[in-house]
């Protein structure tokens, strides 16, 4: 082992042990770095380079000296315009005909002054020089990418592979630079100056040193370069997700004894939407407990919102019948076993159910019982029939039938599942009727192809509109706009997203 290695290692090794400002402080003292001096008290001082010098605190310094105590050109920069802040009253507009409020006479006085805040007009505090600041980019991120399309692209060593040619290239310039670099100690002052002599310079900025107007200053100034971005906030306003629409057309089973009632709910995000299909004949069987009906309860579409997009969203149907004395099994029999066609032969048999559902409708008309249910994955008529750009010979407004035992469709769905959320988007799909044909009977203990129903709900699913005619709110008041009151209504169903959406309520629920 030769001697010079041996030193070469020892200094190595005592340079780990250093620390960094031990160094600067020996750099300092030994080569006699230049001193900086700085006026304190009268006395100059000399402030050596390895001293930190902070800079000053704009803001302390600017509580701490008055506008008054220092005059000067530069005075109004430190001063606050006292215009600056307009306070400006906007009306809130209300989404809905009538305030979403209970009646005033039925609300205590402290109740009705916690609940102006969802009716009171908005007060907002708009900055009169804003545009002057730094941090206003009154361009939008369309324009700024237009801008950067412009600019170079600049490659770093890191990102880029050297090949075979280049690493050999490297190598021969490292031996030659280690030569050279063998009659000079290691780390010294000669080492560095000669990195520097053979290093590339920079490349200058043109026109740095140029005198420039004022006026042209100005002009480049006004160009959006700001390093902070501050947006103006918008006013709020209540969240609303993808929006669907689910028009109920038609329910009808082999056979028609009794009124039955559904309900459309998204699973489980959403609360019911209960449709009401029955024949006049139908009703009329209830019309004893159901003197009144409101209109509210004749609305067959239902708006349907989604926040966060999903692959295992389901559409799930419930069918309800009037309340009847027996076992689930023999009140369903009949549906399963008899058909329409076959009427002159159950001739006696269909007549005394009718007899038995009329007596039930007259006595617990009021109650009711779970009857059907299925269940549509969302996910498998947005696909099928596809986007608006997609073009798919089997997209027809009137698509296939729901139909399929129940194993088959739930393979079909779990495929759907694996399509990635980001991919479900329940806002741009072509509008589809759908037809359901099969309803499992609502038993909890089993499921199976044999419990199944003859029956057929036909539904649309589509988009919501953006401003939808005669919709209710949830709360079932009137949204505008609400053209007549008299016509058959839209019902706004209440989302309960699966997580928080962080913006403020501005009505009151």
């Amino acid at each position: 082992m030769s001697a010079t290695a041996s030193e070469r290692r020892a200094f190595a090794h005592k340079i780990n042990r250093t620390v960094a400002s031990e160094v600067r402080k020996q750099v300092s003292r030994e080569y006699g770095s230049p001193q900086l001096s700085k006026k304190r008290g009268g006395v100059h001082q000399p402030v050596p380079l390895s001293e930190v010098v902070e800079p000053v605190d704009y803001e302390e310094y600017v509580s701490s000296h008055a506008p008054g105590v220092e005059p000067g050109p530069l005075r109004q920069l430190m001063e606050f315009p006292p215009d600056d802040l307009v306070l400006v009253q906007l009306e809130k507009e209300c989404s809905t005909q009538e305030p979403p409020l209970p009646e005033e006479d039925s609300v205590d006085p402290r109740v009705r002054d916690a609940l102006a805040v969802y009716t009171d007009d908005w007060l907002v505090i708009q900055r009169k020089y804003h545009h002057y600041s730094t941090t206003y980019s009154p361009h939008n991120s369309e324009s700024q990418r237009e801008r950067q399309r412009g600019l170079l692209k600049q490659t770093f060593e890191l990102d880029e592979a050297l090949d075979a040619a280049d690493r050999h290239d490297d190598q021969d310039e490292a031996k030659r630079r280690s030569a050279s670099l063998d009659d000079t100690p290691r780390g010294s002052w000669a080492s560095s100056i000669f990195d520097l002599k053979n290093s590339s310079p920079d490349v200058l900025l043109p026109s740095v040193q140029d005198r420039a107007a004022v006026e042209d200053m100005d002009r480049r100034n006004t160009e959006d370069e700001a390093v902070e971005r501050s947006s103006v906030p918008e006013v709020p306003k209540e969240h609303c997700g993808q929006r669907i629409m689910v028009k109920c057309l038609s329910l009808k089973f082999e056979i028609e004894i009794e009124p039955i009632f559904g309900t459309l709910a998204l699973y489980d995000i959403s609360e019911d939407f209960h449709f009401d299909l029955n024949s006049d004949q139908m009703k009329g069987l209830l019309k004893a407990h159901t003197p009144h009906a409101a209109i509210s309860t004749l609305a067959r579409s239902a708006i349907f919102s989604i926040t966060y997009p999903s692959a295992d969203i389901f559409l799930v149907i419930k069918l309800e019948k009037v309340l009847q004395q027996g076992d689930i099994g023999d009140c369903c029999e009949p549906y399963m076993v008899m058909k329409e066609s076959d009427s002159a032969k159950h001739k006696e048999k269909l007549e005394k159910l009718r007899a038995q559902a009329e007596l039930s409708c007259t006595r617990l008309g009021r109650f009711r019982m779970p009857f059907a249910w299925t269940a549509i994955h969302l996910l498998n008529i947005v696909s099928s029939v596809g986007g608006l750009d997609r073009t798919d010979p089997d997209s027809d407004s009137e698509k296939k039938s729901h139909s399929g035992t129940w194993n088959e469709r739930k393979k079909k769905g779990f495929e759907r599942m694996s399509v990635g959320d980001d991919m479900c988007n329940f806002a741009t799909f072509r509008p589809a009727t759908l037809t359901v044909t099969n309803f499992f009977k609502q038993e909890g203990d089993r499921l199976s192809d044999e419990d199944l129903y003859k029956s057929q709900l036909k539904i649309d699913i589509s988009p919501a509109p953006d401003n939808p005619h005669f919709c209710l709110s949830p709360e079932l008041l009137h949204v505008k706009p609400y053209p007549d009151p008299r016509v058959r209504p839209t019902k706004d169903v209440l989302e309960f997203p699966a997580r928080y959406v962080y913006t403020p309520h501005t009505t009151y629920r």
